[in-house]
């Protein structure tokens, strides 16, 4: 199953202020925290005073809490990496390692007797993980997240992130993203121009940052880096199919019962024999064979437009497309609507025989 989660950074904020914010998360069913020891000082006492409300509560919540570390706050603290008690102390469901060890010692940490998991960073495009793994690991307990970059432009690029996610996939490990959220203020460190793990997201609503990631099939779970992201956010994500991409839409004025029907109610798909000008869904002229369907609309073709044939073009009359690149109109074809401007770029994501979904766009943020 798919998870969305926040981030909570306890110094940057009152006890009263995080726990507020994780009620209103569990509310839209976020079911991740992200926490980070790394940017932490202080004494152990101190620390599992300051976290343990935070932890307490959102374990009532049912959420799963991973706080970020590395072998210095380790030695800092005092803490063995074979003894993993401190963390367990602190309620947390896991650490992350910012910065790892040399394989072996990442391998003991999964046999801790709490079933802590082992996170580990996914972005540094090593053979890291295989060499953990030929540690013979206890798998269960391991898992990947991506880096957040808070300084513009330092990002990772999609080629990158790629090649790193599909590492951890073929391990079959779960894998974790960050996003970004417009609306918050800041993260852990005192630069903050957005915190997202893939540059080309900065400056995208959130919305369409977590329908990338998980179209990827290679992320399992979306959590956003900055605080504090709004309701209208987080409500927003949150009634998000994370299984199957769903486009947002502007549908043209007065558009027909027959092709909202199809636009809006059918399940749509790529068809296998892809073509570079088009998405083509070709169900709905087989459904709907028979009916009527008027010219109503017809213009130039701009990349994004959502068309469907009229009757015009007997055989393909009621198929539904949506232009890959800008084209000439034979003078029989629909343009019904248009993907919104910001969701475009995820077409050429979408692969043969893919499923998608179409919705009248409501806006995230």
């Amino acid at each position: 199953m798919r998870k969305l989660g926040i981030s909570i950074y306890p110094e940057r904020a009152s006890t009263k202020a995080w726990i507020e914010y994780l009620d209103l998360a569990a509310k839209y069913g976020f079911s991740r925290v992200f926490t980070c020891l790394i940017s932490v000082a202080g004494e152990k006492e101190k620390i599992i005073s300051d976290f343990g409300a935070i932890t307490s509560h959102a374990n009532k919540l049912g959420m799963e809490v991973i706080a970020d570390v590395s072998p210095m706050v380790f030695k800092e603290l005092g803490i063995s990496y074979g003894d993993l008690s401190f963390f367990h102390r602190l309620q947390l469901s896991g650490v992350r390692l910012d910065e790892g060890y040399g394989g072996m010692e990442e391998s003991i940490m999964t046999q801790n007797p709490y079933n802590l998991k082992i996170e580990i960073n996914m972005s540094s495009g090593t053979k890291y993980l295989d060499n953990i793994i030929s540690f013979q690991p206890n798998k269960d307990n391991l898992i990947g997240c991506h880096n957040f970059y808070p300084h513009r432009y330092t990002g990772l690029s999609r080629e990158h992130f790629l090649r790193c996610s599909k590492q951890f996939k073929e391990h079959g490990i779960r894998t974790a993203a960050f996003v970004s959220s417009r609306r918050a203020e800041f993260g852990p460190w005192p630069i903050s121009e957005g915190l997202c793990t893939m540059e080309e997201h900065r400056n995208l609503p959130i919305e369409v940052q977590v329908k990338d990631l998980f179209n990827t099939a290679l992320v399992d779970d979306v959590i956003i880096a900055n605080a504090f992201a709004s309701e209208e956010e987080l409500e927003c994500l949150g009634r998000l199919d994370r299984n199957i991409l769903t486009l947002n839409l502007e549908l043209v004025d007065n558009t027909p019962d027959i092709y909202s029907k199809i636009i809006l109610e059918e399940l749509h798909f790529n068809r296998g024999d892809v073509s570079e000008y088009m998405i083509r869904s070709t169900q709905s002229r087989v459904k709907y064979k028979g009916c009527d369907f008027p010219l109503y609309h017809s213009k130039p073709i701009k990349r994004g437009d959502i068309l469907i044939e009229s009757s015009l073009y007997e055989r393909y009359a009621g198929e539904l497309q949506i232009a890959l690149k800008d084209m000439e109109n034979s003078g029989k074809t629909n343009v019904v609507g248009r993907i919104v401007p910001e969701e475009v770029f995820l077409l050429d994501h979408i692969q043969p025989w893919q499923k998608f979904k179409l919705k009248e766009a409501m806006g995230c943020d």
